[in-house]
């Protein structure tokens, strides 16, 4: 009988989720950035192998909101795990502290399914650091989701624990998501590539159009800012800076559908709306039902 059930990607941000994500999958579905916090929403990507399928769930970094947008990020991650056949609970080993998952969520009821405990980051570290490492977490794997070490061993582990059930998804599938969703990804992506620390975390993309029958595929986007200033910063001098990002994100769109791409790239001021329900239900987020604005 195979196996096929559901494995949540939890961690604190940078640990490296993303970048697991899209290893596992072997397609880039995941936006990666040093910046922490680019994961905003959780991402589906799927692994099937010849007796397992799974349906890997890459979640937003666990912290303390401080605002709306961060509120339903760590509302998306806390979903995830209480629905999970397999939580993967991934540590930076730079780091060098192994807290525990229910710590760094702040859980207030127990996880039922079985934890995988994974550091992340091994080709960063040194002998000791690993051996200081070990001593703490015996029971952790060790991988680095950037080279690929320690990965078939990780798979081998959350496969095992997955039960047993027919695929849930066709097994050429990678994952569930739109492609739309997937080209607004890559825009913000680029955004948060190109700018400084400020900006990129008061950016919200949204496709506004998207027409895959025609060629060049035409996607017009939306880069959506709180305030004046951050759209003189994003659109530079002479709009420089908008059209080095459109160029780029362009060419990552374009590897993504295998199409040629016309990028129709506009920069909006959309007011405080990473603290406004409305504007946050908008792009797509999901909020507490008796939150008020």
């Amino acid at each position: 009988m195979p196996k096929a059930g559901i494995i949540t990607v939890v961690g604190k941000p940078n640990a490296g989720k993303s970048t697991l994500l899209n290893r596992i999958v072997g397609e880039k579905l995941s936006i990666v950035s040093p910046k922490p916090q680019s994961t905003r929403n959780r991402i589906v990507g799927i692994n099937t192998t010849a007796d397992a399928q799974m349906i890997l769930l890459d979640t937003p970094g666990l912290l303390n909101p401080k605002y709306a947008l961060q509120e339903t990020m760590r509302r998306a991650a806390l979903a995830a795990i209480y629905e999970a056949d397999v939580v993967l609970y991934l540590v930076d080993g730079v780091e060098g502290t192994v807290p525990s998952l229910v710590d760094v969520a702040q859980l207030d009821r127990p996880i039922a399914a079985p934890i995988v405990l994974a550091i992340n980051k091994v080709d960063a570290l040194t002998h000791g650091q690993k051996e200081a490492l070990a001593e703490r977490a015996p029971d952790a794997l060790f991988v680095s989701a950037t080279t690929g070490d320690g990965i078939d061993a990780l798979l081998s582990r959350l496969s095992a624990l997955l039960p047993e059930s027919a695929f849930l998804y066709p097994d050429d599938e990678i994952s569930t998501q739109t492609v739309r969703f997937f080209a607004s990804e890559l825009v913000r992506e680029t955004a948060l590539e190109q700018l400084d620390d400020e900006v990129p975390y008061s950016i919200a993309c949204e496709i506004e159009e998207f027409r895959e029958s025609q060629s060049p595929v035409y996607i017009r986007a939306v880069l959506h800012v709180e305030r004046d200033s951050q759209k003189q910063i994003l659109i530079g001098a002479g709009g420089q800076r908008v059209r080095s990002i459109g160029r780029a994100a362009r060419e990552k769109i374009e590897a993504f559908l295998g199409a040629r791409v016309y990028l129709d790239l506009w920069v909006k001021v959309l007011p405080n709306w990473r603290r406004n329900t409305h504007a946050l239900q908008r792009f797509g987020y999901s909020l507490p039902e008796d939150r008020s604005q």
